[in-house]
């Protein structure tokens, strides 16, 4: 008995792989939980509405946190309900902010003292909603969010810890948290003389990982930078990282783009975001695969165990794909990016029997540190969980189609 209940259950899992591997759908699209008649960006949306119906469990969580997977997806989620007025896309993102805020401004599970660069990311969803709702309760829990960062420990030059746990560390994940909200909340509520103090900080950001983290050979980015040289992952000489991690620098990119959005055009740290970001796009398509998509460790792509990789992919598509949108690089680059576009649908996107689009090869996690310890080798990096329909590959497919009109 016990034999055949688990040949039963084998056979249902070999059944919903195969029903999940195919791209093509069969069915009357009428009848489609997602249709296929919609755009890639509104599909991913919902698909992931549906596999996540509560927007504070979205990334795979037995109960609500703030954290910054969220802010990601839901704010990519309101660039698509701007573009179709889909109701359904704003309840959802809704959901999120009439929960985890309470009357008072308070966010459910966030500490401050905790001085952690993720938890400024979900600010993005909440200045979407206060822009529609005018909430009094988004501001008070936005103004929060600034005070973080105007408390957050800096290293000698004033680049901020990743997190008050991780001492002296800047790490490319770092600008991508916290510098696009503090962006758009110094545009959005601060009078000029306090915003452009805001935004001289954030150039600063940029500066320093330019200075540190780029490696001047490749254009490639180290993931960390240990100011202190004290972390067994950080080189004695350099205080670096080991390894160029495909979505550390696709962390990177995405903050470059969105920064510029709000930072004013006769800034002076203007020209050099954008020449950052000219260096930046060089390098990354010197590593594009010919498949169009990105390997998991940039510059190893023959080494054992390397693998082509989704999450980092989306991000440089996204980059290179509004980076061309908006001038910023040269429009030769928007053909790296419809060719990694292809790519994802080609090597990640499978659509289940219901229309449910799912994005596969994503690494789940990766850092730097912490318990158990994260060495930052070739090898940590290459196994690494892997699973499909992570935020952190979600988020940034919906930026990609929306950049590319898809």
């Amino acid at each position: 008995m016990r034999k055949i209940f688990f040949y039963s259950l084998s056979v249902l899992f070999l059944s919903l792989g195969y029903s999940c591997s195919s791209q093509k759908v069969t069915n009357n699209s009428d009848k489609l939980i997602v249709s296929n008649k919609l755009k890639w960006s509104e599909r991913m949306t919902l698909s992931e509405i549906h596999r996540f119906p509560d927007p504070t469990l979205l990334d795979f969580r037995e109960k609500p946190k703030w954290s910054y997977t969220n802010g990601l997806v839901l704010d990519a989620m309101y660039k698509v309900y701007k573009q179709t007025n889909n109701t359904k896309i704003y309840d959802y993102i809704y959901d999120f902010g009439n929960r985890m805020i309470n009357q008072n401004g308070e966010i459910m599970t966030y500490k401050m003292s905790d001085y952690n660069l993720d938890m400024i990311k979900s600010g993005d969803a909440i200045l979407d909603l206060y822009e529609k709702t005018n909430e009094e309760r988004f501001r008070i829990a936005l103004k929060t969010l600034d005070k973080q960062l105007i408390d957050q420990p800096t290293t000698t030059e004033g680049g901020y810890w990743h997190k008050k746990v991780y001492p002296s560390q800047m790490w490319l994940d770092g600008v991508y948290m916290a510098e696009p909200f503090h962006a758009r909340y110094a545009a959005t509520f601060q009078k000029e003389q306090e915003a452009n103090q805001a935004f001289d900080k954030i150039i600063v950001q940029f500066d320093l990982i330019e200075k540190y983290n780029r490696d001047p050979k490749t254009g490639l980015y180290y993931h960390g930078w240990d100011e202190s040289k004290n972390e067994k992952w950080a080189n004695k000489t350099t205080g670096l990282s080991q390894h160029f991690w495909s979505r550390g620098m696709g962390w990177y990119g995405m903050a470059l783009v969105d920064v510029l959005d709000y930072l004013p055009k006769n800034h002076a740290g203007r020209p050099k975001l954008i020449h950052y970001l000219n260096q930046y796009a060089e390098a990354i398509v010197k590593v594009q695969d010919q498949t169009g998509t990105w390997y998991q460790v940039l510059d190893q792509r023959n080494r054992q165990g390397n693998y082509l990789e989704a999450t980092g992919t989306a991000m440089f598509v996204y980059t290179l794909a509004k980076g061309t949108n908006k001038g910023y690089i040269p429009k030769k680059y928007k053909n790296n990016a419809i060719k990694g576009y292809q790519g994802i649908l080609d090597q990640f996107i499978q659509v289940d029997e219901n229309g449910i689009v799912n994005l596969t090869k994503c690494c789940s996690v990766a850092g730097l540190g912490g318990k158990p310890y994260r060495d930052g080798s070739y090898d940590y990096y290459i196994n690494e969980p892997i699973r499909a329909n992570d935020p952190k590959g979600t988020g940034p497919f919906i930026l990609a189609s929306l950049e590319l009109n898809k």
